[in-house]
């Protein structure tokens, strides 16, 4: 039985859905691995492979700036629909999908004698392994050389291997070439793709080593008969034009030479086992950089992840899918960040392009980022961003024709203008986008302790992009974001493009004094001024905080998002400490939000506004809505809704983020401990929690009280505010503190009459 948490997960079969295969990856190529010993296939992904689907001019962004001023009428003389018009007329244009390259099978005839099957994936490594009697195969994504690498020991009397194009969805007017080139002990396939109508395609090389045996052609690949061992380097690159695979094959030749100096002529194994060395110390330490020990049952924490997944209230299933949750969010940052599906799909046809959503579902998937310490996340986040500066700046240009930036709420990775939009998603409206996204990388600088002479720049263009569009004033001199919009819903009694959106006004607002304070005293006045005259929130005859500030916007409240709590969670300007009456009505409108279709992203968002809030028991529920909902695959991959439908990472990556924001949250001069425990978990340890203020943070928890010992890495002076009160911590670099109290208080179900008689637990007093 094991006494610790259990970093990685196991089934007792192979994948027979690519839904369900073991996940590798190291933020710029990807495998999804079925682990079957009989035909071995591992599919094949890469960050940078979208489909091109569209004609020149179509992902321009729409030039309406001149537009904008009648609007802008329109919208304030009360014409509700006026918004629906604002377009060039164009019909939805979905931004370009994600899809698999190809899948690299190792096979052998049929008939060969069965054998019980154990897959597993190790979570501090990356590696799937996959062993079948005396077959194992090991896979895994080098972050160190990215490449992907395969090992197969005792494949069998022969193998046939190949790389294979043929994944659901494909187009059929693919063009596909392949090639074959064999010397002494060595193979190299190569797989060329070129796209229908496009002078775009990827190739995929793979060099294959044996140490003994028989190789020769076949008409897709290679068969080998009496090997030991095989050792599979792939590598895919997307290009234009003709890609030379020798010069590939050159590149892969030149790892193994690397891997093997210092041996004559090493084997597969020693070279897979240096390379795996070189990869393992650069994951390793970023996997275990935060850990999380409920306390749980050893025999639970014994079982392969689709029987854990049958106990949804075992906190050896949440401390699983915390781990695994961290070990797939690192693996999917890299070039990138994590798109909707991660960095994996094994289908062409993949849900809302298996692209990057920004509106809520990037954002969600990237929350931990600091407080989990994962830096790669966020540089991965700031990679995207610097990829599509001009983009933005085109948005803003184009249709609001106004200087700096303007992110999409839609994004395939390369282009970011905005394209993808409808009436009844009139995405091109949203201005929040870009402050959302930058939010992350300043808690880093936080974290860190020193700021990005870049990231001053692009808040300094989102500062000058709000200074040329905020212009329109009510009667009383506040300014008007109009027009305006609430992911993805529409008030009662207007339309999807209104005025005052709360999320807008909390955006530009926290943009506006987030630039201001980087800049010379004259600028920072001057910005601090303009968001001193945003109006102030709403809050609704209901008692909650409104979605929309303008009058006359009524809520709607059965929707899966909670744009309206941004104020709450990320930004920390709504709290109940220094916002009590706001922090009440935010939690009134949590209260009466429905969650529409069940989606993942929804229930998350909803417990992390929770958490916040300090509502320990709508912060469980939150949680158990997820663990019920039958959300996970037996990969540990979620999916989008209820009964695993449509595959999605959402909640496989916020979900850490959650956990870590019910027992740890800070700010750059506060520290909350335990401010959201569920009652159901009496107990547990988590330790390496990156702070805003430069500490990193472990914390155990028992009946019996809690302890926490605050490692700080520079000087800081902190609000504590933990179950033992409130107390100020003047803390020293490389100097522990440790702070003792009471057991978190038991949840206080929000509108019990002890929250509303202001009982000191109630987390809107």
């Amino acid at each position: 039985m094991t006494r610790g948490p259990v970093h990685g997960t196991w089934e007792p079969a192979p994948a027979a859905r690519w839904e369900d295969a073991y996940l590798t990856g190291n933020g710029r190529h990807g495998a999804l691995v079925h682990g079957d010993p009989g035909d071995d296939r591992v599919i094949v992904t890469h960050h940078t492979l979208v489909r091109p689907h569209h004609a020149p001019g179509d992902t321009d962004p729409p030039r309406l700036a001149a537009a904008l001023p009648a609007l802008q009428d329109a919208l304030l003389a009360g014409d509700t629909t006026a918004a629906e018009h604002f377009t060039d007329g164009r019909p939805l244009r979905w931004v370009a999908p994600f899809h698999p390259a190809f899948q690299t099978r190792i096979r052998r005839p049929p008939g060969h004698p069965a054998a019980p099957v154990h897959r597993s994936v190790d979570f501090t490594t990356g590696l799937v392994t996959s062993v079948s009697g005396a077959r194992r195969a090991e896979v895994f994504v080098s972050r160190a050389d990215d490449v992907l690498v395969q090992c197969v020991t005792a494949p069998g009397p022969t193998a046939e291997i190949t790389l294979d194009e043929r994944l659901p969805g494909a187009p059929a007017a693919v063009g596909v070439a392949r090639g074959t080139a064999c010397s002494a002990g060595e193979t190299v396939l190569t797989l060329r793709i070129r796209y229908p109508d496009s002078p775009l395609g990827y190739t995929g090389v793979t060099l294959l080593r044996t140490d003994s045996g028989r190789t020769t052609l076949t008409a897709r690949g290679v068969r080998v008969e009496g090997a030991d061992r095989l050792l599979l380097l792939t590598r895919v690159r997307r290009h234009t034009g003709e890609l030379d695979p020798e010069t590939e094959a050159d590149a892969l030749r030149a790892l193994l030479t690397t891997a093997g100096r210092g041996r004559r002529s090493p084997g597969p194994a020693a070279l897979h086992a240096r390379l795996l060395a070189r990869h393992t110390a650069l994951h390793r330490p970023a996997y275990r950089r935060v850990v999380l020990d409920l306390r749980a049952d050893p025999a639970e924490r014994a079982l392969p992840g689709s029987a854990l997944l049958r106990r949804p209230r075992s906190p050896a299933l949440l401390e699983r899918l915390f781990a695994a949750g961290r070990h797939h969010l690192l693996c999917s940052s890299g070039m990138l960040p994590p798109r909707l599906t991660g960095l994996w799909t094994g289908d062409w046809d993949t849900a809302w392009s298996g692209a990057f959503t920004t509106n809520a579902n990037l954002n969600l998937q990237t929350a931990s980022a600091v407080a989990a310490d994962l830096p790669e996340v966020t540089r991965a986040q700031a990679a995207l961003i610097r990829g599509q500066l001009d983009h933005w700046r085109d948005n803003a240009r184009a249709i609001f024709g106004a200087r700096g930036i303007v992110a999409p709420s839609h994004t395939d990775g390369a282009c970011g203008h905005t394209y993808h939009f409808s009436r009844a998603y009139p995405l091109h409206l949203w201005t929040a986008g870009a402050d959302w996204l930058l939010k992350p990388l300043l808690d880093q600088e936080e974290a860190d302790g020193r700021r990005d002479p870049w990231l001053t720049g692009v808040l300094t263009e989102l500062a000058a992009f709000y200074e040329d569009f905020l212009t329109r004033t009510e009667p009383d001199g506040r300014l008007v974001v109009v027009p305006s919009y609430s992911p993805e819903n529409r008030p009662r009694g207007g339309s999807w493009g209104a005025v005052n959106a709360t999320m807008d006004l909390a955006a530009a607002r926290h943009a506006l004094r987030a630039a201001a304070d980087r800049l010379p005293p004259a600028d920072a006045g001057r910005l601090r001024a303009l968001a001193d005259r945003l109006p102030p929130y709403r809050v609704n005859e209901d008692g909650a905080l409104a979605e929309w500030a303008r009058p006359g916007l009524a809520d709607r409240y059965d929707h899966r998002h909670l744009s309206h709590l941004y104020p709450v969670w990320p930004l920390d300007e709504i709290d109940p400490e220094d916002t009590p009456g706001l922090a009440r009505a935010a939690l009134r409108a949590l209260a009466l939000r429905g969650s529409e279709n069940g989606s993942a992203h929804g229930h998350l968002h909803h417990g992390l506004v929770a958490a916040r809030l300090g509502d320990a028991h709508r912060t469980g529920e939150a949680l158990t809505r997820v663990l019920t909902g039958d959300y996970f695959h037996d990969s540990l991959m979620s999916a989008h809704y209820p009964a695993r439908n449509v595959y999605n990472a959402d909640a496989a990556h916020a979900l850490p983020a959650l956990v870590l924001e019910v027992l740890v949250q800070s700010r750059p001069d506060r520290l909350v401990l335990l401010p959201a425990v569920p009652d159901h978990w009496p107990a547990g340890r988590v330790t390496g929690v990156r702070t805003r203020f430069g500490a990193r943070v472990d914390l155990s928890w028992s009946p019996a009280g809690h302890r926490a010992v605050v490692r700080p890495a520079r000087d800081a002076a902190v609000t504590l505010r933990h179950p033992g009160g409130t107390r100020r911590l003047d803390l020293r670099a490389g100097r522990d503190t440790v702070v003792t109290g009471p057991a978190p208080r038991r949840p206080v179900r929000a509108g019990s009459r002890a929250a509303a008689a202001g009982d000191p637990n109630s987390p809107a007093r």
